[in-house]
């Protein structure tokens, strides 16, 4: 099975990682080709969140890590964000006083074009009608699977070309998962939004992924085309449990 799969839109290539002085990735290799959706999956500790935060600048890594050809490594959170790189990260990181309004426009605070961003709103609001309903509600006193949306929809309001997605499906309901999952589908399809997932149902990801990294304990393991994956029995029961 091969390791890579043609040119990434983000690439990083033997890419290490630490929180202070404790190593947690070693040497890991993963992309995510232009238009593609790369599911990230393996056990807990594995370090698929701390792959995220690496190619976003939040952890202190080394090695290479290029996004559309340009290196990316060792730049500020805010500059690779700018780049087009949007994490929604675990924990749906909104900010609850504010309404389910405010934290759209906070996510497009790096921009100046206010009928852009207008539209913008109006786009996520297509795509999340309930979060249209509770425009005027504070982002504290949304459901669960709301609060995940709304984290998704203040994401897109940077208008990105790759979205990193942190266990998305993490303590919702199934129906909203499913309701979830269909959106990062239209996204991909149509708006060309490339998506980097780490998720821990694994038969969900294998379904929406086209191509899917297998960690373990910071290491690469095994990469290839998600339906070769989602096919080899063996390969599910050893990495993914099922």
């Amino acid at each position: 099975m091969s390791r890579g799969h043609g040119q990434g839109l983000i690439e990083a290539r033997d890419l290490r990682a630490y929180y202070g002085a404790t190593q947690v990735l070693f040497g890991l290799d993963v992309s995510v080709r232009a238009g593609g959706i790369t599911a990230l999956l393996g056990a807990n500790g594995a370090g698929k969140t701390t792959t995220l935060r690496a190619l976003c600048g939040m952890v202190r890594s080394e090695g290479e890590i290029r996004f559309d050809g340009q290196t990316i490594a060792g730049r500020a959170v805010e500059d690779i964000a700018r780049l087009g790189i949007a994490h929604v990260p675990q924990g749906r990181g909104t900010f609850s006083r504010q309404t389910v309004e405010e934290n759209l426009q906070i996510g497009a605070m790096s921009r100046r074009d206010r009928a852009g961003i207008a539209a913008d709103i109006e786009q996520v609001y297509g795509y999340f009608p309930r979060l249209r309903e509770r425009r005027r509600q504070q982002a504290g006193t949304l459901s669960g699977g709301e609060q995940q949306m709304l984290a998704v929809g203040r994401a897109l309001m940077l208008r990105p070309r790759l979205m990193l997605l942190d266990e998305p499906s993490f303590g919702l309901a199934p129906r909203v998962v499913q309701e979830l999952f269909a959106i990062f589908a239209r996204l991909n399809k149509e708006h060309q939004v490339s998506l980097l997932l780490v998720e821990q149902n694994a038969a969900l990801a294998l379904e929406l992924a086209d191509h899917v990294s297998l960690i373990e304990t910071g290491r690469t393991v095994m990469a290839g085309p998600a339906r070769e994956i989602r096919d080899d029995a063996a390969i599910r029961r050893s990495y993914l449990g099922y």
